[in-house]
């Protein structure tokens, strides 16, 4: 009988923390640099625990690109606070994205409320 593998539920235990912790980081760097506010909303880890996309949300999304670009260039100053934090014999490297989803979500309510209206005034 075939012994399962663990690496699936060691790879969301892995997201889980470094999203706490990359969350922790990113609130530093917002505040001790003066970036826009961004959070953390997701992170996935690759299977050999090598590189982890991080995936901030803005505030203010005009100036999401401000703020992504910026957390890039501190990547690899996060990943040397984070290998102090974990207990982990290799920190994952860090890619940080800019996740939209809110921002099309709240595009699309809109349209929904527009196309609303429009159908109650036509009445």
């Amino acid at each position: 009988m075939p012994v399962p593998s663990k690496s699936f539920h060691r790879t969301d235990r892995v997201s889980a923390q470094l999203r706490r912790d990359v969350g922790q980081l990113v609130h530093e760097a917002v505040r001790e640099h003066g970036l826009p506010s961004v959070s953390v909303s997701d992170v996935e880890v690759t299977r050999d625990l090598a590189h982890a996309k991080v995936f901030v949300t803005a505030l203010e999304p005009e100036r999401a690109l401000e703020a992504v670009k910026a957390l890039r260039d501190l990547a690899k100053e996060m990943r040397y606070q984070l290998g102090r934090m974990l207990k982990m014999r290799s920190v994952p490297e860090l890619h940080i994205h800019y996740d939209d989803s809110l921002d099309r979500g709240e595009r699309i309510e809109a349209l929904l409320r527009d196309s609303a209206a429009r159908v109650l005034s036509a009445d």
